[in-house]
């Protein structure tokens, strides 16, 4: 005869009165760019608009100023007296060549990777578009005194040189940080926040110390690589600014944290509108 296996047993569940707690689900680890969406998202934001740029026709290495111009760059001549006042905010998303995309995207990446953790996903993107504004609203201001009496000269708009990228959005970025990093409620040792802390205060120093030396080079040579320097210090000024008021989203009661952002937001905007009004009563 033949004989049929043994019936398998039946597992057996213990509850937790009887001594066993079952294990914790396993959680599956979260993708990166989870942990700080929108510093990727501004990354992002900015490669498609050069990818546009290039599928309408602009070179990806030396894209003219007409073509800029196009896809929203800055001009204090079509801000001013065009009233194209959407520029102050396009023109951060907006890079002259993949060379200068990729080197501001690098920027923008690692420095946001830091700083969105300690302002939260809203604050990252309020800081990229208000010292972005900031710096591009300063830049606009500073080149339309300079370049004025070539304005009355040739009645020309095209006079006035175009400002485009997310530098001057980074060094703001770079401000809030240099702010941010001082608190002590962050939960991280001392010493780790001065090397942090001093890295950024580097980063800033020195790509201002090179642009304003490249500036200087250019106007000596009356040719060479044109530097925004308005734009990065002015975004900069805006970040600390920005960061002021503000206590980091770690370490800090999360009611604290959003009151202050919203002062920090509210005082910001405020004082760049009131610069924007400035700008539109400067005479024609």
């Amino acid at each position: 005869m033949g004989s049929s296996p043994p019936p398998t047993p039946e597992p057996e569940y213990l509850s937790p009165e009887a001594g066993f707690n079952p294990p914790p689900p396993v959680r599956k680890p979260r993708p990166s760019w989870a942990y700080a969406p929108a510093t990727y998202l501004l990354v992002g934001i900015n490669c498609l608009v050069f990818l546009a740029m290039t599928m309408h026709g602009v070179k990806p290495m030396s894209p003219s100023a007409d073509q800029l111009l196009t896809f929203g760059a800055d001009n204090a001549g079509s801000v001013l007296v065009g009233s194209e006042w959407v520029r102050i905010v396009t023109a951060m998303f907006v890079h002259v060549g993949i060379l200068h995309l990729a080197t501001n995207m690098w920027c923008l990446w690692n420095l946001g990777l830091l700083a969105e953790p300690l302002m939260g996903s809203a604050g990252l993107l309020t800081v990229y578009i208000l010292t972005g504004a900031g710096g591009n609203l300063l830049s606009t201001f500073v080149n339309w005194w300079w370049f004025n009496a070539d304005w009355v000269k040739f009645h020309d708009i095209g006079v006035f040189p175009v400002g485009a990228g997310a530098s001057g959005a980074v060094f703001g970025i770079a401000g809030a940080l240099i702010i941010l990093l001082k608190s002590h409620r962050l939960p991280v040792p001392t010493l780790e926040l001065q090397k942090l802390r001093r890295s950024v205060i580097y980063f800033a120093a020195i790509n201002l110390v090179i642009g304003f030396s490249i500036s200087f080079g250019t106007m000596v040579a009356h040719s060479g690589l044109q530097i925004d320097n308005m734009a990065h210090l002015g975004g900069f000024s805006s970040g600390l600014l920005f960061a002021a008021p503000m206590v980091p989203l770690l370490g800090s009661p999360r009611d604290l944290f959003l009151f202050r952002r919203r002062i920090a937001t509210l005082l910001v905007v405020g004082i760049l509108v009131l610069f924007g009004f400035y700008l539109a009563q400067l005479p024609r």
